[in-house]
């Protein structure tokens, strides 16, 4: 396949993270979406390392890294959420006023 469909289909994923992260007011959703722009940065690394030099495994293994980045941010901001949610009894982010007196 040619390298112009794999970044389309980034640009997808990553414009749809962007969107998510923008207009969800719900904390989970947030999360996902940030999954979301990670998968489409993975996505990028791994179809330029591949066009580039296919030969190398460079992207190959900065995408294992997000990957790692990617479950350690989202098992941390899980358990953040669910402590919220313990306290506070909602995930909507308007609600989150823990910096106030």
């Amino acid at each position: 396949m040619q390298l112009e469909y794999f970044l389309l289909i980034a640009a997808a994923l990553f414009c749809i993270g962007i969107y998510g992260l923008v207009t969800s007011r719900n904390a989970i959703r947030v999360l996902m979406s940030i999954e979301l722009l990670l998968n489409a940065v993975n996505l990028n690394l791994i179809a330029f390392s591949n066009y580039l030099d296919p030969s190398e495994i460079r992207g190959q293994v900065f995408g294992v890294f997000v990957i790692t980045i990617a479950a350690a941010e989202s098992a941390v901001g899980l358990a953040i959420v669910l402590s919220i949610y313990r306290n506070r009894d909602t995930v909507d982010m308007e609600q989150f006023n823990l910096l106030k007196w």
